[in-house]
């Protein structure tokens, strides 16, 4: 099974800011380039921190409010010192979190659920910036069509992987959801099988409706 990498899913044309940028600059950055947030990176190319809109709202929500009708929240002392902040390397969130583009969309997605962020840098060996991925680049592997996950299953999970034919298994696909229907010959095969087809990429569900001759789920060796 082949599956895709974060290298497949970024973006490899990073919009970037240096870590001098003004408030100014970075808001015009953000708005030429039709994004909400840029890595901030050094004079090697190497991510810092990411600098985003909800960065620079910041600074807005420390302002008085001049009709007095709207309830400020008070802000936390980091949140005070990125709201006065001036520049890229003052403003952005740090250390920035950074994937690898060998990593699989599950390592990715994990570590942006981990660290509640919504992209990740992507550096190389030497941390330089090779390119960006965000949620909606990860949610893209569930666009594959029901026929290209429907071959996989059959062969790369059924035939190449479990070596079972294809009459003893058939696969339905619909909407990234998967039913299998057949008969294999071992119980403890039935899991096995459905957690490979869930590993397969723009797989939604797997609903298995698998028999067996031969119930080996709790077999346990005899001996003296």
């Amino acid at each position: 099974m082949y599956h895709r990498t974060v290298a497949d899913l970024m973006t490899r044309d990073v919009v970037r800011a240096r870590r001098d940028l003004t408030f100014k600059e970075i808001v015009k950055l953000l708005t030429d380039h039709g994004v909400t947030a840029v890595p901030v990176v050094d004079e090697l190319d190497r991510p810092l921190g990411v600098v985003s809109e909800a960065d620079l709202l910041r600074k807005s929500a420390d302002q008085t409010d001049p009709s007095g009708l709207t309830a400020i929240p008070h802000l936390q002392a980091w949140e005070r010192a990125k709201a006065e902040g001036a520049r890229a390397e003052e403003l952005m969130s740090a250390p920035a979190v950074c994937a690898r583009p060998d990593w699989t969309v599950v390592e990715a997605a994990r570590l942006m659920e981990v660290q509640k962020v919504k992209r990740l840098p992507v550096v190389d060996e030497a941390d330089r910036l090779v390119g960006i991925v965000s949620r909606s680049d990860l949610l893209r592997i569930f666009l594959r069509g029901d026929d290209t996950i429907h071959d996989e299953i059959s062969q790369d999970v059924l035939r190449n992987t479990m070596g079972l034919d294809p009459s003893q298994v058939t696969v339905q696909v619909r909407e990234g959801r998967v039913e299998l229907h057949g008969a294999v010959e071992f119980r403890s095969l039935i899991p096995i099988i459905e957690q490979l087809c869930r590993r397969v990429d723009g797989v939604v569900s797997v609903t298995g409706h698998l028999t067996y001759p031969t119930d080996d789920a709790h077999h346990s060796p005899t001996g003296s």
